[in-house]
């Protein structure tokens, strides 16, 4: 049996990196790598275990020997177990096998820095080495810098691969190369511009949707290898779409086989309950005061985005990282130690995490789902802000659901819930979510949250992505929402395509992808999506007809809109305008193609030199039931 040779990768910059907390391409170093020593192929093992008396490499080329292969620690006090054991190859199974100083337990991990792992509930790492020859050097060139532009519009389909299409008996999910085929040909179809994957990372837990993962640095083995999903993020780049990766450095699962008491002692979980375990998830909190585990997790992100093209990371749960408070009562937590709330490690692990991302990779969207008003989320860390790209805009959400689905009588006494969200609308760089959070645990679909028999339910739905559309921000729709899914989102199931039999269903889709076209086509939609000078009122206040009309501006147009939230066609309705010049109608979401009642303004809409709303001037206009227009000046000949 091959012996352990001495071995190391880790320069002392690489350990003086990583014992500051500095360290971001951990990944180059710890964990298993195939290489050659003095002429003898092998494999490279190392792992991080402080409180370790012996780490061992067991698999299945020692009959999990935990005797037979121990490695060694190259720098007392370094807590780096490594060494090179000749003869073991890529496909190959292992696992670290170790005793503690604490106790006289053993343990078996796997490896944090795992590439690969064995298909759940099996727990082993996978000994890889990627061959995978990328074909996106155009998309990474020049293409990505302009589609995650804030200046460039920006359309989110978010999803979850193990359940956007099933197969066969309807129980197995679609392969990551059956997906470069499908999933890719839809988004295209539907115009969207960029693809939010739910977590991708390997997790034990199927319903946990990816965001309780074990694994920092391999995809869920369920849908294939790494260079599967390689080829499928590729395939989604030479189609020119951008691909957001749900990244969770908030929480672990407390899996014995993973991160948990990981060498007898606290490694990767913060030693202390108040800051350490998450009441809400029954999950374990990263320990940011560690060093060694920001670079963990600086590693982790700068590895999806190096090792796997990803154009953005989507930062799930940043609220629970900030505050000290988070889901706890009085007593369950600490103050800092200025006597707050905010976690300050925390704070400063996402500011050196945003710095460290845009200083590599300039191109990339970093996107915090933060629900809160923490200040600066989106602002740079040298201004005093967190330094995301853009922030998910929980507080429209939350007000412009709980407004469209109460009855249309009752509006009127909620106009300012519809219309609250723009007294903070620039504060932040926002997307604007209808996700995967919005369509579960009892909250029902989108469609079926609807006031209202079937058309009604189907035009509130198109009224409010209409509203959503024009509203400043980028936009993220959840897969399903786009063909009016009527059951909740269910992780074992696949989206209910067979509704596009229907005709409510594929007016709904088509009403989205012809609105995706005229977003991406429409300058004054997108061009000051987080600037004041994009957006100005032309009415708020009429509570009465639940009508709000607004004007959107771009650099060199501009579009009037007005949504009417109530089943009834309004005739005759009068709203000042911003020029002494006809308009035309360009868009309506009531249109027969999209399942509406076909209540449009066809002909020219002549102005009057009548005052109204503090304009000069003013037009009439028929406004459809539960819809939304969009008028255009018209150009003077």
């Amino acid at each position: 049996m091959p012996n352990v040779h001495s071995c190391s990768l880790f320069s002392e910059y690489d350990r003086e990196l990583f014992a500051s907390g500095h360290h971001n391409q951990l990944y180059k170093k710890l964990g298993a790598h195939v290489m050659e020593l003095a002429g003898k192929k092998g494999v490279y093992f190392a792992t991080y275990a402080p409180a370790a008396q012996q780490v061992s490499i067991i698999g299945d080329f020692n009959d999990w020997n935990g005797n037979s292969h121990p490695l060694q620690v190259q720098w007392n006090g370094s807590g780096i177990w490594e060494g090179f054991i000749e003869g073991v190859h890529v496909d190959m199974l292992y696992k670290f096998y170790i005793l503690s100083h604490n106790d006289d337990k053993v343990r078996e991990k796997s490896d944090p820095f795992a590439f690969k792992t064995e298909m759940p509930p099996k727990s082993a790492s996978v000994i890889t080495q990627s061959t995978y020859i990328w074909n996106d050097q155009k998309w990474q060139q020049s293409e990505v810098q302009e589609k995650n532009s804030l200046d460039a519009p920006m359309l989110v389909y978010e999803c979850h691969l193990g359940s956007w299409r099933k197969k066969h008996n309807g129980s197995e999910s679609l392969s990551y190369r059956e997906l470069a085929t499908k999933l890719v040909e839809y988004v295209c179809e539907m115009g969207y511009t960029h693809v939010e994957l739910m977590p991708v990372m390997e997790h034990p837990f199927y319903p946990s949707w990816g965001y309780l993962c074990t694994s920092y640095f391999a995809p869920s083995a369920r849908y294939g290898n790494p260079e599967d999903l390689k080829y499928l993020i590729d395939a989604f780049h030479k189609k020119g779409i951008a691909v957001i990766l749900d990244w969770v450095p908030a929480h672990f699962p407390n899996d014995e086989s993973a991160l948990v008491d990981f060498d007898g002692s606290a490694v990767y979980e913060h030693p202390d309950r108040q800051k350490g375990f998450h009441p809400d998830w029954n999950s374990l909190i990263f320990n940011y005061e560690r060093p060694e585990i920001r670079s963990f997790l600086l590693s982790s992100a700068h590895y999806w985005i190096e090792e796997f093209h990803a154009d953005g990371l989507r930062v799930d749960a940043v609220a629970s990282m900030l505050y000290l408070d988070y889901s706890r009562k009085e007593g369950e937590w600490s103050p800092n130690e200025f006597g707050g709330n905010q976690y300050i490690a925390a704070i400063d692990f996402l500011k050196e995490l945003n710095k460290s991302i845009y200083g590599r990779f300039p191109h990339i969207q970093m996107i915090a789902e933060e629900s809160t008003a923490f200040p600066g989320v989106t602002r740079p860390v040298h201004e005093g802000g967190l330094g995301f790209g853009l922030k998910w805009m929980m507080g429209w959400m939350n007000d412009t659901l709980d407004y469209i689905e109460k009855d249309p009588v009752h509006r009127k006494y909620h106009q300012y819930d519809i219309s609250r969200s723009l007294t903070y609308a620039f504060s932040e760089n926002y997307v604007l979510p209808l996700s995967h959070d919005e369509v579960v645990h009892g909250k029902q679909s989108i469609v079926t949250k609807m006031p209202g028999d079937e058309w009604q339910r189907f035009a509130n739905t198109r009224l409010l992505y209409f509203y959503m559309y024009t509203h400043p921000g980028q936009k993220l729709l959840f897969m399903g929402n786009d063909i009016g899914q009527t059951t909740e989102w269910d992780v074992d199931k696949g989206v209910e395509w067979h509704l596009l039999d229907h005709a409510p269903h594929q007016g709904l889709q088509h009403f989205v992808k012809r609105l995706n076209r005229f977003y991406t086509e429409t300058e004054a939609l997108y061009a000051f999506n987080y600037d004041n000078r994009g957006w100005q009122w032309i009415d708020f206040h009429d509570s009465d007809h639940s009508v709000l009309a607004y004007i959107r501006k771009g650099k060199s147009s501009q579009l009037v809109i007005v949504c009417n939230f109530t089943p009834s066609v309004l005739h005759d309705y009068r709203i000042g305008v911003p020029a002494a010049s006809s308009y035309k109608e360009v868009f309506n979401s009531d249109s027969l193609a999209f399942f509406g009642s076909g209540v449009q303004n066809e002909h020219i809409i002549r102005v009057e030199k009548k005052s109204c709303h503090e304009f000069d001037q003013s037009i009439i206009l028929t406004l459809p039931p539960l819809g939304g227009v969009i008028l255009q000046k018209m150009e003077e000949s």
